[in-house]
């Protein structure tokens, strides 16, 4: 089961807040989201035998680290838009709270 959606979202700075029903607040820099991006380009994709294939040193580009916005999908995640032109990343409410304990420890 995944994390209940947070309270609110909002982008100040170079970081993304996001406050959460159990009165949690994390704040995720631009960078390290980008950087942990879960989408099978950034992070590679699985086959059969569970070998994780990745695209060749994908270099971030002019933007990369800038969010252009984001919206909603469904109510377990969320879809970031880089300056950068890239979005495939879906972010799950629960993948963004495990990066908010690494950011916080």
């Amino acid at each position: 089961m995944g994390a209940a959606p947070p309270k609110s979202i909002q982008q100040i700075g170079n970081e993304l807040a996001i406050a959460w029903e159990d009165g949690r607040e994390d704040y995720l820099s631009l960078e390290a989201l980008r950087r942990n991006c879960p989408c099978a380009l950034c992070k590679g994709e699985p086959d059969l035998m569970g070998n994780v294939h990745r695209a060749p040193g994908r270099p971030y580009g002019l933007g990369a680290f800038l969010m252009h916005g984001w919206q909603k999908v469904g109510s377990y995640a969320i879809q970031v838009f880089w300056q950068d032109g890239h979005s495939d990343g879906i972010y799950s409410y629960e993948f963004l709270r495990k990066l908010g304990e690494e950011e916080n420890s």
